[in-house]
């Protein structure tokens, strides 16, 4: 039988917040990138050999500034999450339950504080399983949140080892996974903060048709794949592998013989650059401009779909209209930040908005299987103090 918590305002508030705070952190991640400032700061988890928090602040300055308030803003969201992980829990068990899983979640929490490797990789290896299971847990009593609540903390967790351990090992691979983890954690913080909400609960009477669920997840799944190909963009340092748009090199594909590369090195403006530039990297940039074109068509036809197929008031029909306007705002960002030699504050925006889009993309998908007609209404309503019968979804058989 399936639970659902009686909806609590303040829960949803600071849902919102962390979200926000995770966007905030996105953002900042995105400018240390563009700033080339992420190994300005060569050890982890200290700064320096200073604990993080008593870092003198008079040697906050150039890169160091922007990568050690990175390190601060991640702390932060790593407390918010950790507070609304130990909440929901708290508020969707009782006796023996609640007091266990706030036990393993505030020694979780204090393991942090060691400040020695083996026990970051160790919780970071313990991180993926949970994950997995948490969100298992939460497909099987879809009315309850606090097993994305435990999803999300050990989200947190992997995501802050893979940026020391980034810092530690000097692999771009692990800065593309930390950049990709980051986008994807905010849309699970922001599916707690919808859901925690009487309108994230709510259901339209219009169920939404197949076709329309499978091109929002489609386009939701390029979207997915657009950010890697940008996060591996940014940390192989291509974003200006091909420095002229919308053409390159004055061509609709360039050329990729060894003299057309080299004659690339020649010319290339990429800042930040720390090793030549290579034909994949070119390739690279390429795909993602070719991704761009895809989810734009993507999204425009789950747009099209949407307004021919839904009534007016559905909110997937307002709500993809507005996920079209997200598509074209970045479609737009990422022109001006290669005209604009990659700006750093042009880039960070362009981050910043596929966020955004990936966000509202799974919005959607979740509110679009919602509203399918196999979902029906079961089981308790379980409050702080007391359970009362009240619909909630449970997938039917």
């Amino acid at each position: 039988m399936s639970e659902r918590v009686v909806p609590c305002p303040w829960l949803t508030r600071f849902a919102w917040l962390t979200a926000g705070a995770t966007l905030g952190l996105i953002c900042i991640g995105g400018l240390v990138t563009s700033k080339g400032a992420g190994m300005a700061v060569p050890d982890w988890p200290n700064t320096y050999g200073y604990n993080l928090f008593l870092f003198p602040v008079s040697q906050w300055v150039g890169g160091i500034l922007y990568e050690h308030t990175h390190r601060l803003v991640a702390a932060g969201v790593g407390l918010l999450t950790a507070l609304l992980a130990g909440w929901l829990w708290a508020r969707e068990t009782r006796g023996w339950q609640r007091g266990a899983g706030l036990a393993v979640m505030v020694l979780a929490v204090l393991l942090l504080g060691i400040r020695q490797m083996p026990v970051y990789v160790g919780l970071a290896a313990l991180a993926l399983p949970v994950m997995g299971w948490g969100l298992y847990r939460h497909f099987q009593n879809p009315g309850t949140l606090r097993w994305l609540g435990v999803t999300a903390l050990a989200a947190v967790i992997l995501q802050g080892v893979l940026g020391g351990l980034r810092v530690v090992w000097l692999a771009d691979e692990i800065g593309v996974f930390h950049g990709v983890l980051a986008q994807s954690f905010l849309v699970l913080v922001t599916i707690i903060a919808w859901l925690s909400s009487p309108r994230g609960r709510q259901r339209t009477a219009s169920p939404t048709p197949a076709v329309v669920r499978r091109v929002l997840l489609i386009a939701a799944a390029l979207v997915l794949i657009q950010l890697v190909l940008g996060a591996t963009m940014r940390h192989r340092h291509a974003g200006l592998a091909v420095p002229d748009f919308p053409l390159a090199y004055g061509w609709i594909w360039p050329r990729l013989d060894a003299e057309a590369i080299a004659r690339y090195n020649q010319q290339r403006v990429e800042v930040h650059a720390v090793r030549p530039l290579a034909a994949t990297d070119v390739v690279l940039h390429m795909t993602h401009r070719v991704g761009a074109c895809a989810v734009l068509a993507a999204v425009a036809l789950a747009a099209a779909r949407a307004r021919r197929l839904l009534p007016a008031d559905h909110p997937i029909r307002r709500g993809v209209a507005v996920w079209l306007a997200l598509v074209l705002i970045q479609f737009t960002l990422g022109a001006i930040t290669v005209w604009t030699n990659k700006a750093a504050d042009i880039a960070t925006a362009h981050v910043a908005v596929g966020s955004l889009t990936l966000v509202v993309g799974g919005l959607l998908c979740m509110v679009a299987w919602r509203c399918q007609p196999g979902w029906v209404e079961a089981g308790p309503r379980i409050g702080r103090d007391r359970v009362t019968a009240s619909p909630v979804l449970t997938a039917s058989a």
